[in-house]
């Protein structure tokens, strides 16, 4: 079995870029905020990440590929989990966070290659989303076949779309359908203008510990989806491109906190 997560850390834009001290409640349970090394439990079926905090095993995800809901993390590097408690029974012995989402941290970290090895009581009950080997199916940066509906028509007004990303990251592989919509939305509506604010955020852990993001990532996310979108065509409108600090985070939104909305006018 091969856990580690291999690949680029940058987008191929669709046709063009080829618990704590303090326990924060969430909708459905409280909340758990913490960075720790992933775990890798392998299975019959399919292998399941797994990662630890304050003595406790938490279920963060099954392996899989960019297609996934929720990317795995990659052993070799620490994550960031930010999710709620469920009230679903455990997986490969771990609580179960849903939802959750993972920010895998640039740096490397030699201590994180623990796997563990199959056992019976830990086999999964459901099928992995694809079988072992290369993908077959699209990729995520693919938008799949076109709607058999028309086109709708020319469209007015502004739209402001907002691109979320993973802690001290920019652009992925998952923003490739939102760039193509914003891409799309320019031509029909015949634009002028793009304006786009990207932001810096931090992450309130469940010990009270505010995670802050480098100080450069927001004028990187701000740059990078300004140049996508002129590599891909969009060069003839005026860019109005700003970066800045998010609110102050509160342990249950954080995850949203780290954006660009991209306004087309």
């Amino acid at each position: 079995m091969n856990a580690r997560h291999v690949g680029r850390r940058t987008l191929l834009f669709t046709g063009w870029l080829v618990s704590g001290a303090v326990v924060y409640a969430g909708a459905d349970g409280p909340r758990r905020n913490f960075v720790s090394c992933p775990i890798v439990r392998d299975t019959a079926s399919v292998p399941c990440w797994l990662a630890e905090y304050e003595g406790e095993l938490y279920y963060l995800t099954i392996q899989s590929d960019v297609t996934s809901p929720v990317t795995p993390p990659w052993l070799g590097h620490r994550v960031l989990v930010e999710g709620t408690v469920s009230g679903e029974p455990r997986i490969c012995g771990g609580i179960v966070l849903k939802p959750v989402h993972l920010s895998v941290m640039p740096e490397p970290d030699a201590s994180c290659n623990v796997l563990l090895p199959a056992e019976e009581r830990y086999n999964l009950t459901f099928e992995p989303p694809r079988p072992p080997g290369p993908s077959k199916g699209r990729l995520a940066f693919d938008p799949g076949p076109p709607a058999a509906a028309a086109r709708p028509a020319p469209e007015a007004g502004p739209r402001t779309f907002a691109l979320q990303f993973d802690f001290d990251n920019a652009i992925v592989f998952r923003h490739a359908q939102q760039l193509q919509q914003i891409h799309e939305f320019a031509l029909r509506s015949k634009a002028t203008r793009i304006e786009i604010t990207a932001y810096r955020a931090a992450s309130l852990l469940s010990n009270d510990t505010l995670f802050t993001e480098r100080e450069d990532v927001g004028r990187r996310r701000a740059e990078q989806v300004a140049s996508l979108l002129k590599d891909a065509g969009l060069t003839n409108l005026t860019y109005d491109v700003q970066w800045r600090d998010a609110a102050r985070p509160d342990g249950v939104n954080d995850a949203a906190l780290r954006r660009a909305d991209v306004t087309v006018r």
